[in-house]
């Protein structure tokens, strides 16, 4: 039976949106004749790459589709991030801006440039952008992806968990949305409940690199071995202060004795941060590959 373009671009279609960008490929590749070169194979096919993070494919389709089929704006899209994502970021403004003259009112694109000013520090044009976004299309994932990323950017941690969460709420099986929400508890220091984050992201994009590795970096912070540096995970530079300052005001006080035991279990402390986590690591690799 004859397969037709309009029911491989379908079938396409469906497994990106079940996040097998390898295989939307290999059913891209299947294509022939005029169909290969039509707009929307070129379209789909800048997705299952974008999906995979080849960005020079990505720029390579988006040009070669751009060139075949003349101006369109998700490929004009496409080819921003991609250059965004190679550090190319005057190109990237430029291909994003000419994508949203042609489609001024598409959230995805908004959202793309939001990216981009956020990246070099134009977080306030990048709140802006995102507030025209979010006014066409408040539940996007892209939406919400953009708002945990310009929160964080901004030195505001507590709004990019509260967004972070919410976009797990609207979207719970978004891989998206399990990565960053897994990203907000690493630096809240709940590493168990990053490490489920990032589990469930996997399990819904297995191949993607970056979420197995952050699955396998929260497995080995979750360990029982690494239960006593949670504090440090969670406080970071504070701790050090605190630890100093308790130092310092023990011996100011006269309590040289009290200020010599925290002292010693500060740096007992500090050669367990060091000398741990590497174990952990060996430990945590070996029982993987088993």
């Amino acid at each position: 039976m004859t397969v037709v373009p309009e029911q491989q671009f379908a079938r396409v279609v469906a497994l990106l949106e079940t996040s097998r960008p390898e295989q939307a490929l290999a059913e891209l590749g299947r294509l022939g004749g005029p169909a290969a070169t039509d707009r929307l194979a070129y379209r789909l096919r800048a997705v299952a790459l974008s999906e995979l993070e080849r960005w020079d494919e990505v720029a390579e389709t988006a040009r070669r589709g751009l060139a075949e089929v003349g101006p369109d704006a998700e490929l004009l899209g496409r080819l921003g991030r991609a250059l965004r994502e190679q550090g190319a970021l005057a190109p990237a403004e430029r291909a994003l801006l000419d994508a949203l003259a042609l489609e001024p009112e598409d959230p995805w694109l908004l959202c793309q440039y939001a990216d981009l000013c956020t990246s070099v520090g134009q977080t306030d044009k990048a709140g802006r952008l995102l507030d025209r976004a979010a006014a066409l299309a408040p539940d996007a994932p892209a939406v919400h992806a953009t708002r945990v990323q310009l929160a964080y950017a901004r030195g505001d941690d507590r709004e990019a968990e509260r967004a972070a969460r919410e976009f797990l709420g609207q979207h719970p099986d978004h891989p998206v949305a399990l990565a960053m929400h897994g990203s907000m508890a690493v630096t809240a220091g709940r590493v168990g409940e990053a490490h489920r984050s990032f589990g469930r992201a996997v399990a819904h994009d297995p191949g993607d690199a970056d979420y197995a590795e952050a699955a396998w970096e929260s497995r080995v912070y979750a360990h029982p071995l690494l239960l006593p540096l949670r504090p440090l995970y969670r406080l970071g530079i504070r701790l050090w202060l605190l630890a100093a300052a308790s130092i310092a005001v023990l011996n100011l006080a006269g309590l040289q004795v009290a200020a010599f035991v925290v002292a010693v279990t500060w740096l007992l402390y500090c050669v367990w941060s060091w000398v741990a986590p590497p174990l952990v690591r060996r430990l945590v690799r070996g029982r993987w590959r088993a």
